[in-house]
């Protein structure tokens, strides 16, 4: 697994060993360098990129603050932590969308919401990478004739988050409103979508519609059974019941081999 990698920039030196001991704890973290001044660390920049800046305000010749902004203006710009003495500078990093803005001294719990903090933000940009590369080349896809690929997986954005969930994982999809409601083991995501939308893009030898709001998973279905007159459900793996329209009563009986 490759490591992240944090720029510690500093010009007192036990600040700088209290920011490195501190990023050891976490072990999918590594140290591009240590900076005593924001000339060596835009030298450092030059040659390698960097996800995280643990930065300081005040420093001698230039301030924290304005390599902030030259950095927050770069097409790959690293996440942005000030770590300072100071506290009377707090809006004016939150003004260059700095992530945390953390007062020496700190201990490991602070520093660990601090890169709790950036981890999830690092995850949202690279979910939304991956959601606006796979629209692209579905869009491609369709400009040039072609059926677009199977999907592999979903990209699901919510209050505070993005999470990205494998087909895999998917047991049966309702709909739920403007949305499509994702069955996962011991729990379901709401996702912004037509369910015919979804369906074109499902492998059919894997998933099977079975009423004009719901879809499952051949390999989990367990079962049909009646649900009032002339009313079916079929039953999942997980004790699931969707709803089964009369149109797809014979598709799955035949699927249960019945």
């Amino acid at each position: 697994m490759t490591s992240r990698l944090a720029l510690i920039v500093d010009d007192e030196p036990l600040a700088r060993q209290n920011l490195a001991a501190a990023l050891a704890l976490h072990p999918g973290w590594a140290l591009a360098g240590q900076c005593a001044s924001v000339g060596e660390a835009r030298e450092r920049l030059a040659r390698r990129r960097v996800d995280l800046v643990l930065l300081d305000i005040r420093m001698p010749g230039e301030s924290g603050i304005d390599f902030a902004g030259e950095l927050a203006a770069r097409a790959d710009a690293p996440c942005i932590a000030f770590v300072t003495a100071f506290d009377d500078r707090a809006i004016d990093a939150f003004d260059l969308f700095a992530l945390d803005y953390l007062l020496k001294p700190f201990d490991d719990a602070r520093f660990a919401r601090l890169i709790e903090r950036v981890e999830t933000m690092l995850s949202y940009r690279a979910a939304m990478a991956q959601a606006v590369v796979a629209f692209a080349d579905d869009q491609g896809r369709r400009c040039a004739g072609q059926a677009p690929p199977p999907l592999e997986f979903l990209t699901i954005r919510s209050i505070g988050m993005i999470e990205r969930i494998a087909i895999d994982e998917v047991e049966w999809i309702g709909t739920a409103g403007n949305y499509v409601e994702l069955h996962l083991a011991g729990r379901s995501v709401l996702h912004r979508c037509a369910l015919r939308e979804i369906e074109r893009r499902l492998p059919p030898a894997e998933f099977l519609r079975v009423h004009r709001t719901a879809i499952v998973r051949r390999k989990r279905l367990r079962g049909l059974i009646v649900d009032g007159a002339d009313k079916y459900r079929a039953t999942m793996a997980s004790g699931a019941r969707p709803p089964v329209s009369e149109q797809h009563v014979d598709a799955v009986r035949r699927e249960l081999g019945c």
